[in-house]
C-alpha cells in the first residue's frame, strides 16, 4: 500500500507541478491581458480624445462654411444689384449719346443761322450806310 501511496503521492506532486506549471503560465498570461489591456484602454481615450479634436474642427468647419455660404449670397446680391446698376448706367449712357448727338446737330444748325444771320447784317449794315450817304449826297445837293 505503501507504493500505492508513494505512486498517487508521486503522481500528485506530478499534477501539483503541472498545475504549478499551468498556473504560471495563466499568471503570465492574465498579465499580458493586463498589458495589453492597459495599451488598449490608453489607445482608447488617444483615440477619444483625438475625435473630441476632430469633432470640435469639423463643427468649426462647419460654422465656417455656413458664414462663407451667408458672405457668398451677399456678394451674390451685391453683384445681381451692380449687373442691375451697371444696365442703368448704360441705358442712361446711351440716352446721354443720342442727347448730346441731338444737340450737337441742333448746335450745328444754330451755329449756320447765326452765321448767316451775321453775313444779313452786315450785308444789311452796307445796304444801310449806302443808303445813309445817298441820303446825305442828296441833302447836300439840294
Amino acid at each position: 500500500m505503501r507504493k500505492v501511496l508513494e505512486s498517487r503521492a508521486n503522481g500528485d506532486e506530478e499534477r501539483m507541478s503541472k498545475l504549478e506549471e499551468e498556473l504560471k503560465e495563466a499568471r503570465t498570461q492574465a498579465e499580458e491581458a493586463d498589458k495589453q489591456y492597459d495599451d488598449v484602454q490608453k489607445k482608447l481615450l488617444q483615440v477619444e480624445t483625438d475625435l473630441e479634436r476632430a469633432e470640435e474642427r469639423a463643427e468649426t468647419g462647419e460654422t465656417k462654411t455656413t458664414e462663407l455660404e451667408e458672405e457668398l449670397m451677399v456678394v451674390a446680391n451685391n453683384l445681381k444689384s451692380l449687373e442691375v446698376s451697371e444696365e442703368k448706367a448704360n441705358q442712361r449712357e446711351q440716352s446721354y449719346k443720342e442727347k448730346i448727338k441731338t444737340l450737337t446737330s441742333k448746335l450745328k444748325q444754330a451755329e449756320a443761322r447765326s452765321e448767316y444771320a451775321e453775313k444779313s447784317v452786315q450785308k444789311l449794315q452796307i445796304e444801310v450806310d449806302r443808303l445813309e450817304d445817298d441820303l446825305i449826297s442828296e441833302q447836300g445837293e439840294e
